[in-house]
């Protein structure tokens, strides 16, 4: 499903969409309000019609008593509309949408109802619905990372404006400083804004193309190039010799530092990028705290390609390879470690430090920080999901399953990572010897997905073992 243009919903939706208009222009919000939202019933994708109905709920709500009874029951969560709109989210999510609508016409900023839109809207892949909401409940909730982050990411998904995502992320960063997330969310604005900006987003309908949006030919080639996730040989060589040349003339040119720096680590040069990188934060505008974390995936980039580089053939590559992994391995948690002191209360920072302890082998700390990054909406099946390999690994199968069980209700579509849920329950009652069992967890992705890992070849062994 898909969000829809007012020339693509029905002639009768269109018509009532007509009268709801007129009728708030009239301010008869109540009138307005039944009619968008009977608009929306028929077409959930009808995003004009869900902005124009924010806005009349919003003017209804602006005359409206403001005591202490009303702040106190605004977002509250446990009327029976809520509990209605929650219940019919998995199995029905447009259904869930108008439900909670209904919740937002008497109380426009309830954050119970906003964030059931967003995760209809999400299921139903309306971004554009998900952002409004999302607008909504940043505006009242400024200080929560997670939502900030969300919103953000949301926002560079859409064709929409990117600056007060901008506002709140900086503001965000001001109060509670950077981490790996936040960094993250920026680079996707930036990247947003970039193609918004420089009208990129006429590709999309085939009335304009990369060439036509800058007069300098030599300079669009220039941009198409710089902005490719992975550059090819010939191309990234010549940046370099651009920027150091660049580089002369403009010495405390930070963004160009930082640029040649990112193409140094692309090309293996590391021992230069971490130079460019130091000097940068030698600077007076070095504080940047994205910079530590460049300076850390820099050495871990300069890891992999030694473990690269090992000769196969070598007698002791075994052991030259354990070595270096678990050197690898040792540096990256005394690094994620320091940032976990820093920043005590970022879940993000946890779940890091969790993956890493798994892959450690520190089964009994990997547990304890899933725990704790479980209160990250963001990370939160995912840390389940961790949690869960960590009771497997102790043989507390009946632990695991319920870990993944409970994850996967949460999950409204299906997509790869419920796949990844449901195959590993199978694979747990495959250890616990139960074999129906997991096969009926692998059928349930074979239905939908058999190209899924080996999971047709499981399905396959079991029938032809019966």
């Amino acid at each position: 499903m898909a969000e829809k243009l007012i020339n693509e919903i029905s002639v009768d939706a269109r018509r009532l969409y007509t009268k709801a208009v007129e009728s708030a222009q009239r301010e008869n919000y109540d009138y307005a309000l039944a009619l968008f939202c009977q608009v929306l019933e028929k077409e959930p994708g009808f995003f004009e019609c869900r902005r124009a109905l924010r806005v009349a709920q919003a003017k209804k709500s602006a005359g409206a008593s403001t005591g202490f009874f009303k702040k106190m029951m605004s977002g509250a969560g446990s009327s029976p509309q809520i509990a209605k709109a929650k219940m019919a989210l998995n199995k029905n999510p447009a259904e869930a949408m108008a439900v909670a609508e209904q919740v937002l016409n008497g109380d426009p900023n309830n954050s119970f109802a906003h964030r059931i839109i967003v995760d209809a809207a999400r299921a139903l892949e309306f971004p554009k619905t998900q952002v409004l909401s999302l607008e909504t409940m940043v505006k009242h909730s400024p200080k929560d990372k997670a939502l900030v982050i969300e919103f953000a990411n949301a926002v560079a998904e859409t064709k929409g404006n990117a600056a007060v995502a901008e506002k709140a992320l900086e503001e965000i960063i001001r109060t509670s400083g950077y981490d790996g997330d936040l960094q993250q969310a920026q680079k996707n604005l930036s990247a947003h804004r970039t193609m918004d900006e420089g009208g990129y987003g006429a590709l999309e309908d085939g009335t304009g193309s990369y060439r036509d949006i800058l007069k300098n030919k030599t300079e669009a080639v220039s941009l198409e190039q710089e902005k490719r996730v992975q550059k090819s040989e010939d191309v990234a060589e010549r940046l370099i010799g651009e920027y150091e040349e660049r580089l002369q003339n403009e010495p405390d040119n930070l963004k160009l530092l930082r640029s040649l720096a990112e193409l140094y680590t692309q090309k293996n040069k590391f021992d230069q990028a971490l130079e460019l990188y130091q000097r940068i934060k030698n600077s007076d505008l070095g504080g940047d705290s994205t910079l530590d974390l460049a300076i850390v995936n820099t050495q871990v980039r300069r890891f992999d390609f030694q473990l690269t580089q090992l000769d196969a053939t070598a007698p002791d590559h075994a052991e030259q390879l354990a070595k270096l992994t678990a050197e690898k391995l040792a540096f990256q948690m005394a690094e994620c470690q320091k940032r976990v002191e820093k920043y005590p209360t970022d879940l993000a920072i946890r779940f890091e430090m969790a993956n890493l302890y798994l892959a450690a082998g520190k089964i009994n700390e990997a547990i304890i920080e899933y725990q704790k990054a479980q209160g990250n909406p963001h990370k939160r099946i995912a840390a389940m999901s961790g949690l869960a390999q960590c009771f497997a690994r102790r043989k507390m199968f009946d632990s695991a399953v319920r870990t993944l069980q409970n994850a996967i209700k949460e999950k409204v579509a299906f997509d790869d990572e419920k796949k990844d849920l449901i195959y590993q329950i199978g694979c747990v009652f495959e250890g616990m010897g139960k074999k129906a069992e997991a096969n009926e967890q692998f059928v349930q992705i074979w239905e939908t997905d058999a190209g899924y890992r080996d999971v047709a070849a499981k399905v396959d062994a079991f029938y032809a073992g019966q």
